[in-house]
């Protein structure tokens, strides 16, 4: 077994997964800190994404794999990947190229505000 490969099961393993075998994956661009995106992915997911060097998710509703950018251009070319306390989580940090949304905001939370108190609530 590879260096690589073991490198791969040793993340794998620490992976707590949901019901359909998938891990959230928050993507982040590397230099700004801006939270791009959500995605899912499983231990094929990962793997590619760890040795292709872009990221691939795979989608619930197509029940497919697909690599950010082939169809758009716009690109996530990988920087680092972390694992969360818990095992339930990747922090994907990428140099995004172009939108990361499907509806071509920079993000996909772009716009999208949720109003929320700040502080303390007056009962």
């Amino acid at each position: 077994m590879s260096t690589a490969d073991e490198t791969e099961t040793s993340i794998a393993a620490r992976l707590k997964r949901n019901e359909a075998g998938l891990v959230a994956a928050v993507i982040q661009q590397v230099d700004t800190g801006e939270v791009l995106m959500l995605g899912w992915m499983d231990d094929e997911a990962l793997r590619r994404t760890l040795t292709e060097g872009r990221v691939t998710f795979f989608s619930r509703s197509r029940q497919e794999y697909w690599r950010k950018g082939d169809t758009s251009g716009n690109i996530q070319l990988v920087k680092s990947v972390a694992i969360d306390c818990d095992g339930d989580a990747l922090l994907i940090k990428v140099d995004q190229v172009g939108a990361a949304c499907h509806t071509g905001t920079r993000t996909c939370f772009d716009g999208r505000e949720i109003p929320a108190v700040a502080g303390e609530r007056s009962e």
